[in-house]
């Protein structure tokens, strides 16, 4: 998979994408990541990306211009499978959409700031828009990171046990069952006594049973989907 982001801030994506499993999917080469720097595709001679807003009101709105000319760019060199914005006026962000995206080939991301983006570019050349969550960031940076990351975890290959990614929360719309290590007492604390059983149908079934409970305590409008 191959994944370009678009961003007027580059090196905000320094640390999340140099190091633990982000930085080895990209060393075993299960995924390209290429960060391109909204400025540089500016006409204006200050390399500016942002103007005032028609019809007044406070705060700026990135322009058309770099943000039209980097994608033509990347267009002509490739297809996309989406071109997706990152904004708080979005459908919110999910398992399943991340499941769908680990499918893709190549997919842009634009990180939006200020204002947001001019309408233009929304409606003439972005495919999905993502928010991740009902609050507002300085900048789509760090919310590009997130998506990122939960896409790329599903590739085949990237997770060591890659079941792993298969009992996640939310995978089946219901929240992953309480998990216990070593020791099996801590201080008078000890774990179910059905993990020590080595029976695993009597494990599943705890374990269903714990994800319902959980699911219908904490989130039970996840049972509604």
């Amino acid at each position: 998979m191959r994944i370009d982001i678009l961003t007027i801030f580059p090196e905000l994506f320094e640390s999340p994408f140099g190091h633990s499993m982000l930085k080895r999917a990209q060393n075993k080469g299960f995924i390209e990541i290429f960060i391109h720097n909204i400025r540089d595709y500016s006409t204006d001679k200050h390399k500016s990306v942002d103007d005032y807003a028609f019809g007044g009101g406070a705060g700026m709105v990135m322009m058309i211009q770099p943000i039209e000319d980097l994608i033509l760019k990347l267009k002509l060199e490739r297809d996309y499978d989406e071109i997706i914005y990152m904004t708080p006026d979005a459908k919110v962000f999910n398992q399943k959409e991340a499941n769908r995206l680990s499918l893709s080939e190549n997919i842009i991301i634009l990180c939006g700031h200020y204002k947001g983006v001019d309408q233009r570019i929304r409606d003439h050349y972005i495919t999905k828009e993502i928010s991740i969550g009902d609050y507002v960031l300085t900048g789509g940076e760090l919310a590009a990171a997130i998506v990122v990351d939960s896409i790329v975890r599903l590739i085949p290959g990237v997770l060591s046990d890659e079941t792993s990614a298969l009992t996640d929360s939310f995978q089946d719309n219901l929240l992953s069952p309480p998990v216990y290590t070593r020791p099996a007492d801590h201080n008078g604390w000890k774990i179910p006594e059905v993990l020590l059983s080595g029976n695993d149908k009597l494990i599943d079934e705890w374990r269903e049973k714990q994800s319902m409970e959980l699911t219908m305590r904490v989130r039970p409008d996840l049972l509604d989907d």
